[in-house]
């Protein structure tokens, strides 16, 4: 299907005045296609022309104005509409096909009892995949469903519904909403119903993951979320009922349709998680309501201004979160967890502004859900706040909503509104943070004589290349000094805490230099935190002394935030090359078994594995990386053999699984799988045992028998992805040849499938088994972009040869991007692979 250009949809916004949608849909047709006949009503200028889409598997009618379409008349998508009348109703009748990739209505049958459920995606341009209709943001209606389903079936959707008397699902016109916001789910689902504050609440999920369901945790979680949007927001909750829906094999972590909001059903969970892992549920779950408000009360014209909804909702969730829930260091997890996504996006050459510009078409926007609209945008957010005070930042998104309410609206509408309430020139602050991209970078100059400090200076950078970027801050410093503790050794203390106000005025050179007198003629510090609160967006770096007093006290600074800003910088060094591996790994070693914020934990374990040994060592020296790794892995599962920390432990023998790759360790695990548990704990829930399996395939110290036997025991939709990693990790040639004829087999995986196998494919362990595959990857996955934007970004991504840092594989990437059909969600996918790999050969010294 052809993208739709921001120039057609701004022609047919001013042509047409979309008034409703009456939709019905037969959801008993069979496996493969569902009916749908949608009646659309809209005004026109009379004599004028346009298109409508639709997507189907076969086209069996359309009628405009009572005047019969020829179907053939359906090209790339799209249906012309010629000599409209003031008032217009077209009748479009046709099959659609099920989606298998999580893009329009999604048709999943759970291995677990064979039963079968339906959810349907229509952002970001996926809704005429369900019905015929004007897809983009700025052509609002009242959308009305009816659903014909299978008896035992329950259907939901944006509004309350019931069934009637002939069996169909029949549901109230929704208020005007956008078209990527129409929600149908259906199936035998399990359900949980409440009511808070006058709004009646469902949580909903399929039948075999109803002991899963931990529906007060969820229900009290959502409970918290609205009442402190309520407190915020001057609108109250405007869509009705609120049903939060866990569906299978979802592409996003949920999706916010208004009154029907859809979660991949892996925040279920079936086996024993982290606190870290509890806390992004909560997050998710308090970003999708937010959306209520940012996006669907108030919707963005175009999606360049898809910020509007995706950074103020990350901001909300995890204020929120932060603000109304027990998980009150929410934005620790955000600084070490998330922030550091938006870091990298930044740094490659795909990066744009927060508010991007450009974005001419659906198919550029599909590539915009990335770390800058979320993790970035919610930093400059935070930012904002800083900046303006709270009070009256809401004041101005209050008066945002009441001016534009159910309705669209673009960047000068918000920035207008808070430069209202707040008496600053909100629009020169955007222009500089959201109008432009890359990252600053903060760092220290000091003198000092007989330990004292006699200058202090902050030193200012922008983005390489492009000086004039330069963004004002306002940020906190902290100082600390060492002290010797009575159980020996020293520790981090802190002195204190000053904001300091970084304008975005540069010298020639590009450079800000701001003195900082409040340290001027003090004893020097042993450590000084530039934005010790993580306030701003920027890359910090640590003077020598300071870089020295983290090496040796990290793990003694009380405040969790100020270390995981620290650890972060590290992770940052590491990637500019500024911090060698082995000094990464040696922080790690001595700091990370006592940190007692999971959240740091899992990310620095995840970090140190997946990029500092698998891609930033040389492999010669990838073993002993590994081997510190796993040494750091069993001194937190020695400190916590207690039992006095269960989701550390928990973390640490993940991450410890994932390390065995000696004939010791993979004994360690056969025994560990054998017995069902890690000796002290914990037991092998599915997860685990999947993950072990996982490794012991990779490793060929199990085989297809093995994972056989392990399906028998776990049938589920996690089992068969568990199987399907399994079997790709297999160090046999066979298995590896059989493995990418799935990949490359249109249809032959649904989408979680897909990306489990291209999860299991690679592994660094199998450089020479599968050396071969790195060209054919580069040959085979231009044309496995055709199968659209969900299968790109898997096989884009997960299945990119990011262990082969090589420059062959360089070359490979380069030459693969040179192909001009490439799509363009696989050419992103493969563009940003490339940087990273670019990257990690610097970083190397290669």
């Amino acid at each position: 299907m052809s993208a739709l250009t921001r120039a057609e949809a701004q022609a047919r916004a001013r042509l047409l005045d979309v008034r409703t949608y009456s939709i019905h849909l037969d959801l008993t047709r069979g496996d493969e296609v569902f009916h749908s006949d949608t009646v659309v009503r809209f005004g026109a200028e009379p004599g004028s022309e346009t298109f409508a889409e639709v997507r189907p598997a076969r086209l069996h009618r359309a009628v405009l104005n009572g005047r019969e379409l020829d179907p053939a008349s359906l090209r790339d998508g799209r249906l012309p509409l010629a000599g409209l009348a003031a008032d217009n109703e077209l009748r479009v009748e046709a099959d659609m096909p099920y989606s298998r990739t999580g893009e329009g209505l999604h048709r999943f049958t759970d291995p677990a009892d064979g039963e079968a459920y339906v959810a349907s995606q229509c952002a970001p341009d996926d809704a005429s995949r369900l019905f015929a209709c004007f897809d983009q943001p700025d052509l609002k209606a009242p959308i009305e469903f009816a659903v014909t389903a299978p008896p035992h079936w329950t259907v939901l959707s944006n509004v309350a519904g019931a069934k009637d008397e002939d069996g169909r699902w029949r549901f109230a016109p929704t208020v005007p909403i956008s078209t990527y916001l129409a929600a149908v789910v259906g199936g035998p689902l399990h359900s949980v119903h409440a009511e808070h504050d006058g709004v009646p609440l469902g949580v909903h999920c399929r039948r075999s993951l109803a002991p899963y369901l931990d529906a007060e945790e969820i229900l009290e979680l959502t409970r918290r979320s609205m009442d402190r949007y309520h407190e915020l927001f001057a609108d109250r909750y405007p869509f009705g009922k609120y049903d939060q829906v866990f569906v299978p094999e979802l592409n996003f972590g949920a999706m916010e349709n208004p009154g029907c909001v859809t979660f991949r059903d892996e925040f279920l969970f079936r086996s024993a998680v982290t606190d870290a892992e509890r806390e992004t549920r909560a997050i998710v779950i308090a970003h999708e309501m937010a959306h209520m408000w940012f996006g669907n009360l108030v919707t963005m014209r175009w999606w360049d201004d898809l910020w509007l909804n995706e950074s103020f909702a990350e901001y909300m969730g995890y204020q929120v979160v932060t603000e109304a829930t027990r998980f009150t260091t929410a934005w620790t997890g955000f600084t070490i967890a998330r922030k550091p996504g938006g870091y990298d996006a930044d740094q490659r050459r795909s990066t744009h502004p927060v508010a991007a510009e450009g974005i001419d078409d659906t198919a550029a926007a599909q590539t915009n859900f990335d770390g800058i609209s979320y993790s970035k945008g919610a930093s400059v957010l935070r930012q904002l706040v800083a900046w303006l005070g709270p009070d009256a930042f809401f004041a101005g998104i209050n008066a945002y909503f009441a001016e534009h309410r159910f309705g669209n609206a673009a960047m000068a509408d918000l920035l207008d509104a808070l430069t209202a309430a707040s008496g600053r020139d909100v629009h020169g602050w955007a222009e500089r943070w959201l109008r432009t991209s890359g990252v600053d970078t903060l760092r220290l100059e000091l003198t000092e004589a007989d330990g004292t400090l006699t200058s202090a200076t902050v030193v200012h950078t922008g983005t390489p290349g492009d000086p004039s970027a330069l963004r004002p801050h306002r940020i906190t410093a902290a100082t600390y000094d060492l002290v010797d503790r009575a159980e020996g050794g020293r520790r981090l203390t802190p002195r204190e805490r000053f904001p300091i106000d970084l304008p975005a005025d540069a010298e020639a050179d590009g450079t800000a230099r701001v003195p900082l007198e409040r340290l001027t003629g003090a004893p020097r510090p042993d450590l000084i935190v530039l934005d010790d609160g993580d306030l701003s967006y920027a890359k910090l770096r640590l003077d020598e002394r300071s870089r020295q007093a983290a090496a040796e006290a990290l793990n003694t600074i009380d405040d969790g935030l100020t270390r995981a800003v620290i650890w972060d910088t590290a992770r940052d060094m590491v990637r500019d090359g500024e911090l060698p591996a082995a000094e990464f790994l040696a922080l790690v070693e001595a700091h990370l078994p006592a940190e007692p914020d999971v959240s740091v934990v899992e990310a620095m374990l995840a970090f140190g594995r997946r990029q500092v040994a698998d891609r930033y060592t040389p492999p010669a020296a990838r073993p002993a990386a590994v081997a510190a790794l796993a040494g750091t892995c069993r001194e937190i599962l020695a400190r916590t053999a207690d039992g006095s920390a269960p989701t550390l432990r928990l973390a640490a023998v993940r991450e410890l699984i994932h390390c065995a790759e000696t004939p010791e360790a993979l004994a360690e695990l056969r025994e560990w799988l054998r017995g069902g548990r890690v000796p002290d704990g914990p037991a092998l829930d599915p997860d685990l045992r999947w993950s072990v399996l996982a490794q012991l395939s990779a490793h060929g110290a199990a085989g297809e028998s093995d994972i056989g036997a392990e399906v028998a025991r776990d049938p589920s939709a996690t089992g068969q992805e568990g199987a399907a990693r399994c079997r790709a990790a297999l160090p046999d040639p066979a298995a590896k040849e059989a493995a990418w004829l799935r990949l490359f087999t249109d249809g032959a995986l649904s989408n979680r499938l897909l990306t489990a196998t291209a999860q299991g494919f690679w592994r660094p362990a199998q450089a020479e088994l599968t050396a071969g595959f790195v060209d054919r990857y580069f040959a085979d996955v231009p044309a496995a972009g055709r199968r659209g934007p969900a299968v790109a970004r898997a096989l884009g991504r997960e299945l990119f040869p990011a262990h082969a840092a090589t420059p062959a594989t360089v070359r490979a990437a380069e030459e693969c991007l040179e192909h001009a059909d490439l799509t363009t969600a696989l050419r992103r996918a493969l563009d940003d692979e490339l940087d990273d790999l670019r990257r990690a050969l610097r970083v190397r010294g290669g």
